[in-house]
């Protein structure tokens, strides 16, 4: 889940790393008040879960605490990309002397957190590494132990940063990396982090993304920061479809059938195994289908959850088939799935042996699960055809090209 701008610089704030005396509101008069509090010139931000926000004129800046009242109220009323603002915060505007980027992401090929730091700040990270890589400085550390500060000295000074600078950045950027780890990130950054010309450094803009799974362990925080537990607080608002997958997945505690996503195309996914319904979902498009769209299912679904799965992506409009298809041999029961995709396809009245374009399940009991298939003559592939290959066969089915 992800974190508006003004909650991240409350977490970080909370952990000791140094903000400006900024203030989150949600009224023109309250804008104002603010602004008078702060006395100075003021940056008036609008707080969506999106980017954008200079060019499509959610930034803007104040003199007076009456210009930040009536840039509140434009702000307030301003959608960008989609979404209209939760409020909008209200930061003194600061005499800056150098941008920073200071951030930790999960590696998931190394399966460990990574600090990165660069002295190009106030710029996409990704920009930075692309044109400039010498200023970008990397390390990977534990998120079982206490970061050590020596790591974030070392990512630091992998940029040329020496001196007053390196030894007062090196204590933000470890208590960013605790930051990611106590409070189960997936991404914590400040961007910009700035050292001010009066030498302090303070963190002007950061950015928060939890895991979902993680939401029972923070309860805390979450709290505090005043998010309920029906936010979903994805980059868009989940889909009626998205949510009705929620709901299938919450059926029973059995399995998997959830992370539901929606998309536009006619070939409806039933895939598994963690990072393989990934890899199939791409490999589906790398020979020219249309994914309608992405879920996971996996470790042993009733057949109810696996038949509610399938039922949910063969109802939605513009499906023409479905492909059900895991990476790796695991615990789930071929079986099972196949009862509960066969089934779906009977009670919608369709005929699974044109429905189901490809079963490819390499698993637990997949002889009684090859029968089952066999008797409704849908095409299964067993453990000798890749994923690669049988997605190039679902893909050939609904483009009407004999597989």
């Amino acid at each position: 889940m992800r974190f508006f701008e003004y909650e991240s610089r409350e977490i970080v704030k909370r952990e000791g790393i140094p903000v400006t005396d900024f203030g989150f509101v949600t009224s023109a008069d309250e804008a104002r008040e603010v602004a008078e509090r702060i006395g100075g010139p003021t940056v008036i931000k609008s707080q969506v879960l999106t980017g954008g926000r200079m060019k499509a004129g959610g930034v803007q800046f104040a003199d007076t605490p009456e210009e930040a009242a009536k840039h509140a109220e434009d702000i307030l009323k301003l959608e960008i990309n989609g979404h209209m603002p939760r409020g909008v915060l209200v930061d003194p505007k600061a005499a800056v002397k150098q941008e920073y980027y200071a951030g930790v992401v999960w590696d998931g090929i190394r399966k460990k957190p990574v600090m990165l730091f660069s002295d190009m700040g106030g710029i996409d990270i990704e920009e930075v590494a692309e044109k400039h890589p010498d200023h970008v400085g990397r390390g990977h550390l534990s998120n079982l132990m206490d970061p050590p500060e020596f790591r974030a000295k070392e990512v630091i000074a992998q940029t040329g940063v020496t001196g007053r600078q390196l030894q007062r950045l090196t204590p933000i950027l470890a208590q960013l990396a605790r930051v990611f780890v106590k409070y189960d990130m997936t991404l914590a950054e400040i961007n910009p982090l700035v050292e001010l010309e009066d030498g302090t450094f303070v963190a002007l803009d950061a950015h928060m993304d939890m895991e979902n799974e993680a939401r029972p362990r923070q309860k805390a925080i979450l709290k505090d920061l005043g998010v309920g537990d029906e936010e979903t607080r994805e980059a868009r608002e989940a889909t009626p479809f998205e949510i009705a997958g929620e709901e299938v997945d919450a059926m029973d505690h059995r399995g998997v059938a959830g992370n539901v996503t929606e998309f536009d195309g006619n070939l409806g996914l039933v895939i598994g195994a963690g990072g393989g319904s990934l890899t199939l979902f791409d490999a589906v498009r790398k020979y020219g289908g249309e994914p309608a769209n992405y879920c996971e299912i996996g470790g042993n679904p009733s057949v109810a959850k696996a038949c509610g799965l399938a039922k949910l992506v063969l109802s939605k409009p513009g499906v023409d088939k479905i492909a059900v298809m895991m990476s790796i041999v695991s615990n789930t029961r071929v079986d099972i799935v196949a009862r509960g995709v066969i089934k779906a396809c009977l009670e919608l009245g369709f005929d699974p042996a044109e429905k189901i374009a490809i079963f490819r399940i390499p698993g637990a009991w997949e002889d009684e699960g090859y029968k089952i298939l066999e008797k409704y003559g849908v095409e299964y592939c067993d453990r000798s055809v890749s994923m690669h290959e049988a997605a190039k066969r679902a893909v050939e089915k609904i483009q009407g090209v004999a597989a």
